[in-house]
């Protein structure tokens, strides 16, 4: 994923797992300004990860693009950028 933007994923909706389409990610938490701090986090050869943070369990799915997620809104994208 060397290239373009590195994907955001929030949790606000305190969910007990998340499917992203990437497995070099950025999770925040919740949208800001309740986010926590930005947490870089790469899965490696593992399928599955947890946020450090807010303990979010994230799984990767190769069907799922990059930037999206299930459910859908887990995905944040600044709106100011």
């Amino acid at each position: 994923m060397a290239s373009g933007a590195t994907p955001h994923f929030q949790n606000q909706m305190g969910l007990p797992a998340i499917e992203v389409g990437a497995k070099e990610f950025m999770c925040i938490g919740a949208p800001p300004p309740f986010d926590h701090p930005h947490i870089f986090i790469d899965m490696g050869a593992d399928t599955e990860t947890i946020c450090p943070y807010c303990s979010t369990l994230y799984k990767f799915n190769p069907g799922l693009k990059g930037d999206e997620s299930v459910p859908a809104h887990a995905a944040w994208h600044d709106k100011a950028a």
